[in-house]
């Protein structure tokens, strides 16, 4: 989001000068880079939120980006399934948000129906998404750094930011890059957008806290069983949307993610932690509220991290023929999911205007997809101030 945003920009403004700062020696390090690399089209999401909307409209804009910059992608659609008779009335709902999210082609199907589509998937019925897609977000935001750096704009590698200071209504950003000054920041830090938040003087009204999910590859001799995307119905009580099968981009087949709570705002291992971001989550009274809520899903979620059979089981509700022996290790990606104080997760993308200044604080999926949408939003709010 922030190479989308730094790439917009220009487009409306074309005096302002645009300096990007990367705390990675590389962009596209933690969550653009760790996702499961799929174009949504913005089935799930509540009519007339700006994740619908976005969403919606970040899709095409996307499909375009990458088409014009021969960025690997394909839409390809995908199977949402009911796994049995008491999800057909969540199906159903899902298939009218899809309507009044202006998606088009959605299919209420059948099993025999479904079954042509995906021969070896499991359930009742399902609903056929045909604009949804798969992607490489790596290539999109080197693309990105590309067109940024053509445009006349900096992308600053291994630049964390350690204090933002505004005085004389100058910003000077002080980074392990050296120090910039600046009329207007905006922040896009993902994982650390709330700490940078709190750098520039705001006060955090919701907090990131980090999940992370965590994934199988299917071995190649059974990767037939998978033609593109298999997900199941959202259960309304858990806030995620539950473990699914994805074809990747450059081949393959992966099955996740889970969602457990990461010991640190980049662990992508069991293994790692940083005691810094445990007490900083554990601190913080919302996610105890949010465990009390919670106590069933996520004891559930942290048995399956640690048990293959219960993944197992978990993807057999969508397609049966699935085996334990089928699945390898896999990667793993970290959620920056904003939560508030009350422990509820904040379902919106979230952006704080101030003057000067702009913080994402919320950007959970389907962000990656919607970034040029979303960097068109932010460019709009700050384009009078710049």
């Amino acid at each position: 989001m922030g190479l989308a945003t730094a790439h917009k920009l220009p487009l409306r403004c074309p005096a302002a000068r645009i300096t990007l700062l990367e705390k990675e020696s590389q962009v596209c390090a933690h969550q653009s880079g760790h996702n499961s690399g799929v174009l949504h089209s913005g089935l799930y999401y509540k009519p007339g939120s700006l994740k619908a909307r976005l969403a919606v409209t970040g899709i095409r804009e996307m499909v375009a980006f990458c088409q014009k910059h021969a960025v690997p992608h394909e839409i390809c659609g995908k199977l949402v399934v009911a796994a049995n008779l008491s999800e057909l009335p969540r199906l159903h709902n899902l298939h009218e948000r899809g309507m009044q999210n202006g998606l088009e082609g959605l299919r209420l199907l059948n099993y025999e129906q479904m079954r042509q589509i995906e021969p070896h998937v499991g359930g009742v019925a399902a609903l056929s998404v045909p604009q949804e897609g798969i992607v490489d977000y790596a290539r999109v935001c080197q693309a990105l750094q590309k067109e940024i750096e053509a445009k006349g704009g900096s992308v600053v590698l291994n630049a964390k930011v350690t204090a933002l200071r505004l005085r004389n209504n100058e910003w000077r950003i002080v980074s392990t890059q050296g120090e910039y000054p600046a009329d207007f920041v905006i922040n896009c830090a993902g994982l650390h957008c709330d700490r940078l938040s709190m750098l520039a003087g705001e006060k955090r009204e919701v907090r990131i806290v980090p999940f992370r999910g965590e994934y199988y590859g299917i071995k190649p001799e059974r990767q037939h069983l998978v033609r593109n995307l298999i997900y199941p119905v959202p259960d309304p009580q858990f806030p995620f949307l539950g473990v699914h099968f994805t074809r990747l981009i450059h081949g393959g087949r992966e099955a996740g993610p889970n969602a457990v709570l990461a010991l640190s705002r980049e662990g992508y291992r069991k293994t790692d932690l940083k005691v810094a971001d445990v007490w900083d989550a554990l601190t913080f009274p919302g996610l105890w509220r949010f465990l009390a809520r919670h106590k069933r899903m996520s004891w559930e979620e942290l048995r399956r991290s640690f048990s293959k059979r219960l993944f197992c089981e978990s993807l057999q509700k969508l397609v049966p023929e699935i085996r334990e022996s089928d699945l390898a290790p896999g990667g793993a990606g970290v959620r920056a999911q904003a939560m508030s104080p009350d422990g509820n997760l904040v379902q919106d993308f979230c952006l704080l205007h101030r003057p000067r200044a702009l913080h994402v604080l919320n950007a959970p999926s389907p962000a990656a997809t919607a970034a040029l949408a979303i960097g068109q939003e932010i460019t709009n709010l700050v384009a009078r101030e710049i």
